[in-house]
């Protein structure tokens, strides 16, 4: 039986109380949400697109220094190791001291909020989680942009909420609204921002939470655009329809990707435990222990730390092969949890398209090698594992489905998507293992 979302018990009593508008309130409410969906998404669509254009600025600045430090010799090496480690433990440091709502994604708390009632400053949820999201995923922990996006947006839905005095049901529908907003906006997917927050937050379908959302998630896009452009994030060639053969490896494809993120699911619970057991030990120290982990790696292979993207694009163009191939995927596969042990900001939804875009690469070779005269290409098998591996992680596989697409422009792969999304997301579901989200809920 699928989970409960956060407003299904709102649902169940939908009878006698209409649930988050009111049926008392009627059109003015309903009006007055639609007009202030705009406002949030204005406000989530010019604070994500900051984040975002700061994060390519810090992105860059650490490559920079890198490249300096191997010129300094072993100076550099002991500054480069102590600065990420340094940034680390600041932005572990501005969690623990003025917003622990703030550590890890962020989605959890938010869908938490959802459920049981706003918690904490959220002006100053939204300034630690802007800079500490700076620090620690421009300081090359292989952390996502979004969850920061999806909580300091859900925090402007409830502050325009509660700022234009609407009730707490009226204030967790904008703070929906916001969270949709700030992942469309951190991927530049709106679709996807509206469809996340109906199959993950909600949990079910809500006519005045999708008019609310769909209206901040295209407000957010408009702002966003103007700094960040009109072009999908991922550059990939035009990609032809494939045919009845591709069924055979979606299938096959989608039960190993479910593997894999059962595995990956359960790397991240692993990581976080471990790391209680130094419970003794200060955040921020434990912070820049992994900071000066990820310190030493970038200094013998820059490109794997950070949120991944770059490596993203490197697969998808097929500039990743071979051992090289296996070697960044086994790397990312095991930096990730390291990363959000830290409970630094960062989220979890780029580092999973980074490797299940590498997986579907591996599918790919594998596949070639057996059957010699297939006609697709490494790209399809890249995109379709995004897709995938993000459906069997997160548990939401409509939600994986239309963020690849817009993020790709790969409109052609609706159909092995479903078919490899499906296997992924059966194969995590008959194995017993809760979406990660979840998981995370109960270890926050």
């Amino acid at each position: 039986m699928r989970r409960r979302g956060p407003f299904e018990v709102f649902c169940s009593m939908a009878n006698e109380n209409r649930l988050l508008v009111g049926e008392r309130q009627g059109s003015r409410s309903a009006i007055a949400l639609a007009l202030l969906s705009l406002v949030v998404g204005a406000f989530a669509g010019l604070v994500g697109a900051s984040f975002r254009l700061l994060l390519r600025s810090a992105d860059g600045w650490r490559a920079y220094f890198i490249a300096r430090a191997h010129e300094w010799g072993w100076v550099g090496f002991f500054f480069l190791i102590g600065g990420i480690a340094v940034a680390g433990a600041f932005a572990a440091w501005l969690v623990f001291r003025f917003a622990p709502q703030t550590s890890g994604s962020g989605i959890p708390h938010v869908e938490h909020e959802l459920k049981v009632g706003w918690s904490g400053d959220p002006i100053l949820i939204i300034i630690v989680k802007f800079i500490g999201g700076l620090l620690a995923i421009g300081g090359g922990f292989a952390l996502g942009r979004e969850g920061p996006t999806v909580q300091m947006s859900g925090g402007i839905g409830h502050l325009v909420g509660r700022g234009f005095q609407r009730n707490s049901n009226e204030c967790r529908v904008l703070l929906a609204a916001g969270a949709g907003a700030g992942l469309a906006t951190a991927f530049n997917a709106p679709i996807a921002g509206a469809i996340f927050v109906l199959e993950e937050l909600v949990g079910s379908y809500d006519l005045p939470v999708t008019i609310t959302t769909i209206g901040a998630s295209a407000a957010a896009i408009c702002v966003s655009r103007v700094f960040l452009g009109q072009l999908p994030d991922f550059r990939v060639p035009p990609l032809d329809f494939v045919g009845f053969g591709f069924l055979p490896i979606s299938l096959i494809g989608g039960v190993v990707i479910g593997l894999l993120g059962v595995a990956y699911n359960r790397a991240i619970l692993a990581a976080l435990n471990f790391c209680t057991r130094f419970s003794n030990l200060y955040g921020a120290v434990r912070a820049g222990c992994i900071g000066a982990l990820i310190g030493l790696l970038g200094w013998l292979a820059p490109s794997v730390i950070g949120g991944g993207d770059p490596l993203t694009q490197r697969t998808l163009d097929g500039n990743l092969l071979g051992g090289t191939l296996v070697a960044v995927f086994v790397v990312r596969f095991l930096l990730g949890p390291i990363s959000y042990a830290a409970r630094t900001p960062g989220g979890l939804f780029a580092p999973m398209l980074t490797i299940g875009s590498q997986a579907g690469m591996l599918l790919f070779i594998l596949w070639t090698h057996f059957v010699p005269t297939t006609t697709a290409l490494p790209q399809q098998f890249a995109v379709v594992g995004m897709a995938a591996f993000f459906g069997a992680v997160v548990r939401a596989p409509i939600a994986g489905i239309i963020l690849a697409v817009e993020l790709t422009g790969s409109f052609s792969l609706f159909l092995p998507m479903l078919g490899t999304t499906f296997a992924a997301v059966t194969t995590a579901t008959v194995l017993k293992a809760p979406p990660i989200y979840d998981s995370l809920r109960d270890v926050h």
